[in-house]
Formats: C-alpha cells, sequence, structure tokens
C-alpha cells in the first residue's frame, strides 16, 4: 500500500512565505492542519510528515535523539558499518549513499570523516531530509559534519549513469527497502512511512549493475541478516552484526 500526500500545512502564520514556496516546490496545496489526513507540516522547529496511522509525527533529526547517540557511541571506524565501507587505516572514502532514506547510515559516514552524497528519489523524504540538514548547520557539534553531506532528490540509477569519470566515487552504497513485514507494530513508525511513501523495491538489478560499474572500489549492500542476496547477486565477501549484513562487492 503507498499514500498520497497532497497538502502542505503550517502550524504558525510567520511561516506563511516559506511554506508557500515549499507547497510549490513540491507540488503540494496549502491547507490547515488536518488530524485526519496525511499531511506535510511545517512547524517553528522542524518539518515533519503527520499520518494518522503511525501515532505521531515523523521527521529528521541529526542533533539529538538516535543521531546523537549513534555520533557519540556508535562504535567509530570499529563498528561492521564503517568496516563494510573501507573506514581503515584512515582511509576516508568518497561515498554516493544511493538509497538515502533518513540519513542515518550516511551522517555516520560523515561523522567519521568521509564526503557522502546522498540520494533520495522520494520528494518529502528529500525535504526531511533537507531541512534536518539545515538545522545541524546551525548546530556547532554537528556543523563540520553536515558540511560533508550533500543531497540530491534524484532517481539513483539516473544519477550514477550520469556521472563522469572524474565523479565516479569510490563507494556506492545501497540500503534497498526491505520486504514490508504483515504485522505493521512489528515495523517503526518511520520505516512505515518509508513503506507507503516509497512502495517495493522494482529495479533492483539495475541499480545493482550501474552501481558496480560506477563504483571504484566497492559497493555495499546493507541487507537482513539471513535475507536473499539483493538482484540474485552473490557478494564477493560479507560482514555481519547482529541483526544485519553487509554484502561487498568488488571488481
Amino acid at each position: 500500500m503507498t499514500i498520497q500526500i497532497t497538502s502542505l500545512a503550517v502550524t504558525d502564520a510567520t511561516l506563511s512565505n516559506r511554506a508557500a514556496l515549499l507547497a510549490e516546490q513540491l507540488n503540494l496545496e496549502l491547507m490547515l492542519p488536518d488530524a485526519e489526513k496525511a499531511q506535510l507540516i511545517l512547524t517553528p522547529n522542524r518539518l515533519e510528515i503527520r499520518y494518522p496511522q503511525l501515532g505521531g509525527p515523523v521527521f529528521i533529526d541529526f542533533v539529538s535523539g538516535k543521531n546523537q547517540h549513534r555520533r557519540q557511541f556508535g562504535g567509530g571506524r570499529g563498528q561492521p558499518l564503517a568496516k563494510a565501507v573501507g573506514l581503515k587505516n584512515g582511509a576516508n572514502p568518497i561515498i554516493i549513499d544511493a538509497t538515502a532514506g533518513f540519513g542515518r547510515d550516511a551522517f555516520v559516514f560523515a561523522s567519521l570523516g568521509c564526503q557522502v552524497t546522498m540520494l533520495e528519489q522520494q520528494p518529502l523524504v528529500a525535504a526531511l531530509l533537507s531541512d534536518a540538514m539545515q538545522r545541524a548547520e546551525t548546530d556547532a557539534e554537528t556543523a563540520q559534519i553536515i558540511s560533508r553531506m550533500q543531497l540530491h532528490q534524484s532517481d539513483a540509477t539516473k544519477y550514477l549513469a550520469s556521472l563522469s569519470e572524474a565523479e565516479r566515487p569510490d563507494v556506492v552504497y545501497l540500503d534497498p527497502m526491505y520486504p514490508a513485514r504483515e504485522k505493521s507494530a512489528l515495523v517503526k513508525k518511520e520505516m512505515q512511512l518509508l513503506h507507503h511513501l516509497v512502495g517495493p523495491d522494482s529495479n533492483s538489478a539495475e541499480l545493482l549493475n550501474i552501481a558496480r560499474k560506477v563504483a571504484l572500489k566497492r559497493v555495499t549492500v546493507k541487507r537482513p541478516k539471513g535475507a536473499e542476496f539483493f538482484a540474485d547477486q552473490k557478494p564477493h565477501v560479507s560482514i555481519e552484526s547482529k541483526n544485519t549484513r553487509y554484502d561487498i562487492y568488488t571488481g
């Protein structure tokens, strides 16, 4: 099931001009907040999506919450995620995160010193990412991290195919949409929203193939532990953590 968000609401009249510009950019209707509808909401503190079935707003915050915890206690370069993209011996690979989503892994890469380009096709998710980056730019603890992150609202396959030789990254990182679980209570609200907005994966083989052509050193694919290989392509090596497997394709 997918949902359509067709309106943007603002909670403070002083934000009307910004809301009007954002609504025009995203082709949304400006409306009053409606608790019965799925809406993009602009508040004085952040941009968020409110969807009645989720039971609370969805937004991205690089300064506090989970991202703050991962920044401070995430395990540094020794964690499986860092090893999976080649963060060793002082190397800071240039990374394209081709399925950025809520930007959590990209933020970890940037916090460890990597230059990261995030690609997010879904316009509303990209808008949440952009808003979170703007807020984090004003915070002393995260501004430098954000300076190493770029965002493009783009189809990943087309973007990767358009790169020149000089623009090829060291690593292409893929965190494809996991299959939706039947019991939605088992899935966190942020992932429920992504499933509803993005829908099922439809071009896995094409995306992996172009990523393997573009990446100078490796393609890293994040999968649930025990899941089938992405696009039925066997990796050269895998790195496992408690619940996650990172499949690595080289050459």
